[in-house]
């Protein structure tokens, strides 16, 4: 099951303060970026 767009940006949201987070889709599912460096996946809507 692929990670729905409303639970990436609820990740997104919970890193907020921490610096710049996006996410892109990589593969069918999310990375996360903290300032343009991938640090973490999200992936079946789990946070890796």
């Amino acid at each position: 099951m692929a990670s729905t767009p409303e639970f990436v940006e609820f990740v997104v949201e919970q890193f907020n303060g921490s610096g710049h987070v996006t996410a892109r889709k990589m593969f069918g599912e999310y990375t996360l970026y903290w300032d343009s460096k991938p640090f973490a996946l999200v992936c079946d809507n789990k946070l890796y």
